[in-house]
């Protein structure tokens, strides 16, 4: 049984709802002043109230996407270490292959050119050496004859830490707002490339090439774009690649757009802080190297390097978010340098989850596919 499937879900609450009814029906019986008799009652209620504690951690890990399975959760899962067939059927070869193929949710049984395609993906960096699964939504236009000839921009999509790329698709339903926007002329269609930006499970590397560790920054900037031009009608153009992520994802999307406006003509961060962490899920990601640190440091960034030629997007809320003031300070730190463009999108309220950037993916979406082009 899934760590995220609906059996497991109404399981759980079948088990509280059960000792709840059991502990109302037995308390007059363990009413007697015996050491039995107290046993028991504590007994019932720590049962309860971990079997409401169970049900509500499982229903929240499916609103937030926060572990993709029992091995994620307890830190055992493997995906590092994926091996990718080169002579797969597509004959594309190359370093990404493709695992299975669905229409987006909610379009099962529709055509690919009527409401595009999500494949699952593997993907080996030839540099890097990281291997990591991915999803990949091709737009209805890929598919329609009028445009066969014609290469696509694309965006890359990051989830938070620890997140799962799945959430992307089902939660924030990226695949569904791009074709939306699409449809209504406010953004052009796009591939979009959804994954965590754990590529080297479960240890958060915050897109950094760690000393002696996963070369994660590598990954983004060099093997994600070489896999994807290899198997796909992408953008090889300059300008045609941007990033948008949430919480970790931001941070990752900012930093790869300003050290790498080369690759990346824009990147979106919602929810993002500004300077990696160091903590228990990180380890050690400098090595005691400065200047490494130091580039992993935004605003250091702005204050020390050149102002790359890239735009970027942040978001934020005045009540809810804690990044409210950093993102103000990096605002104007941007826009200091008279050359990087920043964009914002500020709410009034919302708090660090998926109802917040639920709100905000529409428009930074448009937005993104407002810098990009491939023409």
């Amino acid at each position: 049984m899934g760590l995220t499937s609906n059996s497991l879900l109404v399981l759980a609450v079948a088990v509280a709802v059960v000792l709840f009814g059991a502990t109302l029906w037995l308390w007059p019986r363990l009413a007697r002043r015996s050491w039995a008799a107290l046993g028991g009652r504590i007994g019932l209620l720590l049962a309860t109230q971990l079997a409401l504690i169970c049900s509500l951690g499982v229903a929240a890990n499916q609103s937030f996407g926060f572990y993709a399975g029992w091995d994620d959760l307890l830190g055992r899962e493997t995906a590092q270490g994926v091996l990718v067939d080169q002579s797969a059927a597509t004959g594309a070869g190359g370093p990404l292959r493709v695992v299975s193929i669905k229409s987006p949710p909610g379009d099962a049984g529709s055509s690919a050119s009527a409401v595009g395609e999500v494949q699952k993906v593997d993907i080996v960096g030839r540099v890097s050496r990281i291997a990591t699964p991915a999803y990949v939504y091709l737009p209805p236009e890929y598919f329609q004859s009028r445009f066969r000839t014609r290469t696509f921009p694309v965006s890359v999509v990051l989830t938070g830490y620890p997140g799962t790329a799945q959430a992307l698709v089902t939660k924030l339903k990226y695949p569904a707002v791009a074709r939306g926007l699409a449809k209504d002329g406010r953004a052009q269609p796009m591939i979009l490339v959804m994954m965590r930006p754990t590529v080297a499970p479960p240890r958060d590397t915050e897109c950094v090439d760690i000393p002696q560790g996963p070369q994660t920054e590598t990954f983004f900037a060099k093997d994600l774009p070489e896999a994807v031009l290899a198997h796909y009608r992408a953008g090889a153009r300059p300008g045609s690649w941007g990033i948008i992520g949430d919480s970790t994802g931001g941070y990752c999307s900012l930093k790869l757009a300003m050290r790498h406006p080369d690759v990346y003509a824009a990147g979106a961060g919602l929810s993002a802080y500004y300077t990696a962490p160091v903590d228990p899920t990180t380890g050690d990601l400098f090595h005691g190297n400065r200047s490494l640190r130091d580039h992993a440091d935004l605003h250091w960034l702005l204050a020390h390097e050149p102002a790359p030629d890239t735009s970027l997007l942040v978001t934020s809320s005045k009540i809810g978010e804690h990044n409210y003031r950093d993102t103000l300070r990096f605002v104007n730190e941007v826009r200091a340098t008279g050359r990087t463009r920043i964009s914002s999108i500020i709410l009034e309220s919302g708090g660090h989850n998926f109802n917040t950037w639920r709100r905000e993916v529409p428009p930074a979406l448009q937005w993104l596919s407002g810098q990009l082009s491939d023409r």
